[in-house]
């Protein structure tokens, strides 16, 4: 089983050339989901996270309040690296268990879409490493129309990420997204061709 990381920036298309490597095959184990899952209402991680950033993170119904969450962590030197110690360690359980599930099932390309590889989890656990990348410029453009954020907002979100000049030198593969999305197809389905061939 080839066990591939797929990261990239903010904004940059991750998550497109995440799901064409679905649709092309591969099983997905996306990081964002597994977030969600271990941060559910009752979890022990949301009540950690509610311990450390104070209960006005937390929604009446007990859900966490993610744009809440988000400018309490921006706002802070130290909060995103707190966050990811409470979170990521969770997260590592689910996706090593789910990894054995498709261990186990006979998969033969495993991808974990993991936004935060470089900054949060370990790079070296994978055989391979493709990072999806855009200009700061047009990944700026997409967060403020997409999200509906301001752009002091949206840039703070860029910087609180590991430049992605210094992902390009740690990664096997780089997918470049600053075109179109046949473009973008195009890019990924040469990098699929080549991942198979290792697989």
């Amino acid at each position: 089983m080839l066990n591939v990381a797929l990261t990239g920036n903010i904004a940059a298309g991750k998550s497109a050339v995440a799901g064409l490597f679905r649709q092309w095959g591969a099983t997905v184990l996306d990081a964002d989901e597994i977030v969600r899952e271990v941060q559910a209402p009752g979890s022990p991680v949301l009540q950690r996270i509610a311990e450390r950033f104070g209960p006005s993170v937390l929604r009446p119904d007990g859900s966490l309040d993610r744009p809440g969450l988000r400018r309490v962590v921006l706002s802070e030197p130290d909060a995103l690296a707190a966050l990811n110690r409470i979170v990521h360690p969770a997260v590592q359980v689910r996706r090593t268990e789910l990894m054995a599930e498709a261990a186990a099932r006979g998969d033969r390309l495993v991808v974990s879409d993991i936004p935060l590889l470089f900054e949060a989890a370990n790079p070296n656990e994978f055989d391979v490493i493709v990072l999806v990348d855009a200009p700061e410029a047009l990944r700026l453009e997409r967060i403020v129309e997409r999200r509906g954020l301001a752009r002091s907002e949206a840039l703070k979100m860029i910087r609180a990420q590991m430049p992605a000049v210094e992902k390009r030198a740690r990664s096997d593969f780089v997918i470049e997204n600053d075109g179109d999305l046949a473009a973008l197809e195009r890019s990924a389905a040469a990098v699929w061709r080549a991942l198979l061939a290792r697989a």
